[in-house]
């Protein structure tokens, strides 16, 4: 399973408030196959096999386009573990058990 953290930046907007259109590219996300995601408050992290990531990465970038940006900058940090299964709540587990 891959782990994808993902920051999308609309550039040229009207305002430098962005939460218009992160909650647009939450909705986007809401109907993407095949992936959880979890918003945090500097990205969003979405899991699922690598194929179905890819295409929300895609539809996330495309998103501040539709809504009127003229320039988008996107970051992705990819996390794509092929011995074993893992998650963002399996990586967390792992190292809270470190820490007892």
């Amino acid at each position: 399973m891959a782990i994808a953290e993902v920051t999308v930046i609309p550039i040229g907007t009207a305002t430098t408030s962005l939460s218009a259109y992160v909650a647009d590219m939450q909705k986007v996300l809401a109907n993407q196959p095949g992936i959880s995601y979890e918003l945090t408050s500097m990205s969003t992290i979405i899991e699922g096999q690598l194929e179905d990531v890819w295409k929300a990465i895609a539809a996330l970038h495309e998103a501040p386009f539709l809504s009127g940006a003229q320039r988008v900058s996107t970051s992705v940090k990819m996390d794509d573990r092929r011995d074993k299964a893992s998650s963002s709540s399996q990586k967390l587990q792992s190292v809270r058990a470190k820490l007892q």
